[in-house]
């Protein structure tokens, strides 16, 4: 029983050092030596001052920026995560609606103007940092005035950032709204 105890003991501490040190070290190892930028977050650095990673959105509310996807966690990367509201939910049909009304009132649309739906519903993680290119182009119009810039050269911009499905087939073409936004500020 004794011999069974410390074989055990052994066994515990062999793969603590294996699975808990030895393993992590060689994959951090092989991760910073091959994917250093995707290892360390994809950050985008402005100047000196890093201004966010591609990876998560971040919330733009000026009338001058283009704005992402809602976040059922504003935001934020510790709580983030879906909403977890059913399609008969009330508080996603308020949540929906309120987000409906506050983008035709900043578009000074119409009642019935329809509006792209990645605009209106958070995504599974709440921090996706792409919108759809008809969502960045339903947004045009108002970041050119807001800007007093042609509408012209934000249509050329936001075509520049439009990004193909990956491989050419998988998900949908779309548009990183950090990269866009960061590029929209150095227009002149």
């Amino acid at each position: 029983m004794f011999k069974l105890i410390i074989q055990s003991v052994r066994q515990i501490i062999i793969w603590t050092v294996i699975t808990g040190l030895v393993y992590p070290v060689v994959v951090t190892v092989i991760a910073q030596l091959a994917f250093r930028d995707r290892a360390n977050g994809s950050l985008i650095v402005k100047g000196d001052a890093i201004a966010g990673s591609e990876l998560l959105a971040q919330q733009f509310t000026g009338t001058n920026y283009f704005w992402p996807r809602p976040s059922s966690g504003s935001y934020a990367t510790v709580p983030s995560g879906a909403s977890n509201l059913g399609p008969t939910s009330g508080q996603l049909q308020t949540n929906v609606l309120n987000n409906l009304a506050a983008l035709r009132a900043a578009h000074n649309l119409g009642t019935n103007a329809p509006v792209p739906a990645d605009l209106l519903f958070a995504s599974g993680s709440g921090l996706d940092p792409q919108i759809s290119p008809e969502a960045a182009r339903f947004q045009i119009a108002r970041v050119a005035a807001s800007r007093g810039l042609p509408v012209e050269r934000i249509t050329a911009l936001v075509d520049q950032f439009v990004e193909p499905p990956q491989f050419g087939f998988l998900g949908e073409a779309r548009v990183n709204v950090l990269k866009l936004n960061l590029a929209l500020d150095g227009v002149k």
